[in-house]
């Protein structure tokens, strides 16, 4: 087992977070260029005078106006998309993807983010105009419910329609994680294979579901070429999610974070569309404002959100190093992953603050390597 990163790729890994970063951040220039030009430009108020002209009802304005609003924001950020989600991907030798599935997964993609926004959007609209002074509330509690039902339904209806997966075939290796599983005193719904080699080279390992929606996935790229032994340490860093309630305390946090969020915005919110002269709250003319406002919140609150998940992510190590005492297969796992995903190992520390939501992987592996000259498990 090599317990080293591989030098050239961590070159290479370095090179590729530099780029995503800038991405990420021309990104958010780009969000920001295109909100300026319809609250400041003139294109709010002309958008909507065009949808009010021949729309029905309110109800019909404000699905008219989000839709061309959202078709404005998709197509403007096409190119950096699929520069970073295509291009990128198969520079670095990261993405098995060809065009054509690519484009497919952007669509279904669009038409998921269109359903879900267009129904937000009537949602928030209709609260805004009968509830004024605690629309924020309402919105909160609609997010925070709608956001149980979707964590429930992700592996089941959503997931499915981007990477297909089954059980895992493995009868030795599943009988071996699931007697880790009764250890653990965890109810696992299933173990299965994840599909991940029609999209990617990278390997992962992640919980989803809710209930009895709650399952393991394993990826294929990962079954191909780990030993059991660090299949088995990835496995038990998942079951500590189970064992911990991490999904259910996750949805706890972020709706106390979400409550935050939406009750600034309730204070907020009025302020800026009297000093700018709307028309009211529900003036839809004022929606890139809000979007904008949510969006500059949530951003604000992200390191907070990141720094909550890599807490959870370091106990649920602490527990797998515990758990199966095979600190050598753990860290052996974290270098292969390093190096099969180009993961920086040691990123900056601001990088670790703004985008980590796991621990970075050369800390993971310094730990288990300290388990391991420690000889917390030279007696098994």
């Amino acid at each position: 087992m090599s317990l080293d990163f591989d030098p050239e790729r961590q070159k290479k890994a370095k090179e590729y977070a530099r780029k995503r970063y800038l991405l990420f951040a021309l990104d958010l220039l780009q969000g920001a260029v295109i909100l300026a030009i319809f609250i400041f430009g003139g294109l709010s108020a002309r958008l909507k005078e065009a949808v009010e002209s021949f729309a029905p009802g309110q109800v019909a304005v404000v699905a008219l106006y989000f839709l061309a609003f959202y078709a404005f924001y998709w197509v403007t950020g096409f190119p950096l998309a699929w520069y970073e989600g295509f291009v990128l991907q198969h520079r670095y030798g990261l993405s098995t993807q060809s065009l054509r599935s690519w484009l497919s997964d952007q669509l279904k993609a669009l038409a998921l983010a269109v359903s879900l926004g267009l129904l937000a959007t009537e949602l928030l609209y209709f609260l805004l105009a009968r509830s004024p002074h605690l629309w924020w509330l309402w919105a909160w509690i609609a997010f925070a419910f709608f956001t149980v039902i979707l964590a429930n339904l992700f592996p089941v209806l959503i997931l499915p329609l981007f990477i297909p997966f089954h059980p895992l075939e493995d009868e030795e290796l599943k009988a071996r994680l699931m007697r880790l599983a009764e250890k653990a005193r965890t109810k696992v719904r299933g173990i299965f294979t994840l599909k991940l080699s029609v999209k990617t080279t990278a390997g992962d390992a992640l919980l989803v579901g809710l209930g009895n929606t709650r399952r393991i996935l394993l990826g294929d790229t990962l079954l191909k070429d780990y030993t059991p032994d660090e299949i088995e340490t990835i496995l038990a860093h998942e079951l500590a999610h189970h064992l911990h309630h991490d999904m259910a305390l996750g949805i706890a946090f972020q709706a106390i974070l979400s409550f935050l969020t939406f009750w600034i915005a309730g204070q907020v919110f009025p302020f800026l569309v009297r000093s700018m002269g709307y028309e009211g709250l529900a003036d839809i003319g004022a929606f890139p404002l809000l979007a904008g406002l949510m969006g500059f919140l949530t951003l604000v609150l992200t390191p907070i959100t990141s720094a909550y998940s890599r807490w959870r992510e370091s106990l649920a190590d602490e527990y797998s190093l515990k758990a199966t005492c095979k600190p050598e297969a753990f860290a052996s796992a974290m270098v292969k992953l390093a190096n099969q995903n180009l993961a920086e190992a040691f990123p900056p520390r601001w990088a670790e603050i703004l985008f980590y939501s796991h621990p970075p992987i050369g800390r993971r592996v310094r730990k288990a390597k300290e388990w391991l000259e420690e000889g917390k498990c030279a007696s098994p």
